[in-house]
């Protein structure tokens, strides 16, 4: 099973402030062992919402809002994918964690959808068929 483990911003984060070395460093061993483990998929931080857009959608009309946005509990500030055999072995992962903000915070938990879910939606497999090949394409292109 795939979880995104998802770091909330705050006000820091979203000044475009980087971490400092001593939470660098944590990070960095903290991801050594989701590596070690087989666990870590994917991490990154991703830049402020300054720097960012949304597409807002509304029948055909697509409408672009660039950022900065302003509800900073709602905004992500960064990311990690694991990949574990349970919500509860990616919560045990999570709370291993140094804190990312160094300040109260919060990281959500969600289960990724995985193509055999879909399967009431797609009886034949067709659809299933083209995603694993469309995934397959993707992982050749990044080798």
């Amino acid at each position: 099973m795939r979880f995104m483990v998802i770091v909330r911003a705050n006000k820091t984060s979203e000044a475009g402030v980087l971490p400092d070395e001593k939470l660098l460093t944590e990070m960095g061993k903290y991801n050594e062992e989701l590596v070690k483990a087989g666990v870590l998929v994917a991490g990154e931080g991703l830049h402020p919402s300054s720097k960012g857009a949304r597409v807002r959608f509304s029948g055909a009309q697509r409408t672009v809002i660039d950022g900065p946005f302003a509800e900073t509990k709602e905004l992500i500030a960064g990311f990690w994918i694991f990949n574990v055999k349970s919500k509860e072995e990616a919560i045990e992962w999570v709370k291993r964690c140094p804190n990312p903000t160094g300040e109260e915070s919060e990281i959500e938990i969600r289960q990724v959808v995985e193509m055999e879910d879909f399967a009431p939606s797609d009886p034949s497999g067709k659809l299933r068929e083209q995603e694993k090949q469309l995934r397959a394409l993707t992982e050749a292109r990044r080798r």
